[in-house]
């Protein structure tokens, strides 16, 4: 069975502070908006998925991808 490397978003300047809700949320916008610039399956993207999937609650994740899907997400996408 292969191995999983597990790791988190770098440090980033515009966070400073131990909540990193924003960071959650700006890495979540980040995601979605290099994959409408360069796809769905675009390799380029791949960091910022990880970087949001480390930072941010499941649960959050799921609500806004029902908000994306419902044209509702209160995000600049």
């Amino acid at each position: 069975m292969d191995e999983i490397e597990l790791k988190t978003a770098p440090a980033d300047f515009r966070f400073p502070t131990t909540n990193q809700t924003r960071h959650c949320f700006t890495r979540y916008i980040e995601f979605h908006r290099c994959t409408a610039a360069k796809g769905e399956e675009s390799d380029a993207c791949d960091k910022f998925a990880r970087f949001y999937r480390a930072l941010c609650p499941g649960e959050w994740v799921d609500r806004w991808n029902e908000q994306r899907e419902n044209g509702t997400f209160p995000g600049p996408l």
